[in-house]
């Protein structure tokens, strides 16, 4: 195996003692159910944050434990934790799926940590009374392009859920093929999603107290301002449906700038908290194709990437309705998803200009923004390429790699003029380069990686995350990851099978 991982000993000390807090399971059994991780036949280490552990405060040396191996594989329990899997429910694909919830993913609890509490869960971790027949795992495969694209999130400075391991095994999972099995470790300050309310929204039976149990809980550990938030005639719910608005539309328009598209976005993937969640069939652009498709099981296209903040919008729709309860007034309801119609467009262009390198705003932003994506969708310029030699370009003033990527050098000369005259005119000037990265997590790295890490060698893992997280850094001597995609990089079906 080929990895700088430290050989693990066996550990004879007293399991690790962390600050367990474990919010969630004290709501009660509507809302979970108790159960233990399924353990995996010898688990080994195949990549892991080091920056993450920093920031979580977890014992010195603790991760380089077998103790920890055994923890985060689910093969033991650490005292203090109380692991439970959670119900939800949710519309999938646009249609109401009725009752879904946590079928492979596991929480054993929340910590308490230098930057407050977060909940670690495992994903992979074996049957719960939430899989539906499936088989409660999660292969190597998937489990690595999470890990690391919930790390080059973070490192874009987009909210995310976090990883903090990935755990291996060669116990074999069936999905179109035989493969190996895999268990991610992730946190987050809550996992909580638009599922969870709609759980108790839809019933068939009243449920509103339990939905008030868990709206009242998430507002007091994560809004507490809308408790005292005039807005609204002081209604606190409708105040949360406003505040998870607005940050699900900075979120969206972050994912629209950077050129990442989702692929899955059904409501029980929604974020209350509006983090990225749920890395399935994912991908960062290459070329730019605004009607870009990223997962094989998207037929109709509703997910397209120029969907996106569409689906964000009709995603607090169903939010709202669940929440409708609460609220007790439609209209009030409606003026509280208002905010997303505002804030996603007012952040989507300052993102834009941050792009072009243009503090502050003027007039004609709105059309120099227009025009630069009709000329690299045209054809189908590489997205993350254009704008960090852009980037480059706004640093020297060499306008010669930009034009090298397109056949319609008219085009490109026509605007190239207008973009610098409108940048030197501004009095501050934003740092292109701290907002356009030079590597991203494409779809043809991340299954090199996987290729190698099938063969035991995880050090494409460690590489590649040493990568993403500074994604900005210039990183001399590997240009290659930030190079074009080749040819085969297009042929990568996608899907939601994991």
């Amino acid at each position: 195996m080929s990895s700088t991982f430290p050989a693990i000993e066996a550990d004879t000390e007293t399991a690790t003692a962390l600050p367990w807090r474990n919010g969630f399971a004290q709501l009660g059994p509507s809302f979970s159910t108790r159960l233990q991780p399924t353990p995996v036949g010898t688990p080994y280490w195949v990549g892991r944050s080091d920056a993450l552990v920093g920031e979580l405060g977890l014992p010195a040396g603790w991760i380089d434990s077998a103790e920890a191996l055994a923890a985060l594989a689910g093969n033991a329990v650490l005292p203090g934790s109380e692991p439970l899997a959670s119900v939800y429910s949710g519309h999938q694909f646009g249609v109401w799926a009725g009752q879904l919830g946590d079928g492979r993913a596991i929480l054993l609890g929340e910590i308490d940590t230098p930057h407050g509490a977060r909940e670690l869960q495992l994903k992979g971790a074996g049957r719960t009374p939430y899989s539906r027949g499936g088989d409660g795992r999660a292969v190597l495969r998937s489990s690595i392009r999470e890990f690391l694209c919930s790390e080059a999130m973070h490192g874009l400075g987009i909210p995310t859920t976090r990883a903090l391991a990935i755990v291996g095994s060669d116990q074999p999972v069936r999905r179109e093929t035989i493969e190996t099995a895999a268990v991610v470790a992730r946190t987050a300050p809550s996992f909580v999603r638009f599922g969870h309310f709609e759980h108790f929204a839809h019933s068939a039976t009243d449920r509103t107290a339990e939905l008030k149990t868990l709206a009242d809980e998430v507002i007091d550990r994560h809004y507490p301002e809308c408790r005292t938030s005039e807005r609204f005639g002081g209604n606190a719910y409708a105040a949360f449906l406003d505040a998870v608005s607005e940050r699900t539309a900075k979120l969206l328009a972050q994912w629209q700038a950077v050129g990442f598209c989702h692929g899955v976005m059904n409501t029980d993937n929604m974020s209350i908290l509006g983090l990225t969640i749920d890395y399935g069939p994912f991908q960062f652009l290459d070329g730019f194709d605004p009607a870009h498709i990223c997962n094989h099981s998207d037929t109709a296209g509703r997910y397209a990437f120029n969907q996106q903040p569409n689906v964000a919008y009709w995603n607090l729709h169903a939010l709202a309705q669940a929440l409708l309860p609460l609220i007790g007034d439609q209209e009030l309801a409606v003026a509280a998803l208002a905010s997303y119609k505002t804030v996603f467009p007012e952040a989507y262009d300052a993102r834009m200009r941050e792009k072009l390198g243009l503090g502050g705003s003027a007039a004609g932003d709105r059309q120099l923004i227009d025009d630069a994506l009709r000329l690299l969708a045209a054809e189908r310029t590489d997205w993350t390429i254009f704008w960090r030699r852009l980037s480059d370009c706004g640093e020297t003033g060499d306008t010669a790699p930009v034009r090298d990527l397109f056949i319609d050098r008219a085009g490109i000369d026509a605007w190239l003029p207008r973009w610098l005259a409108a940048r030197n005119a501004r009095a501050a000037m934003f740092p292109m380069r701290r907002v356009n990265p030079k590597f991203v997590l494409r779809n043809h790295l991340g299954q090199q990686t996987i290729e190698m890490a099938q063969r035991k060698d995880f050090s494409g893992v460690e590489t590649l995350l040493n990568l993403l997280e500074t994604p900005f850094d210039e990183h001399a001597g590997h240009e290659t990851y930030a190079g074009f995609p080749p040819d085969w990089a297009s042929t990568i079906e996608i899907s939601c099978s994991s």
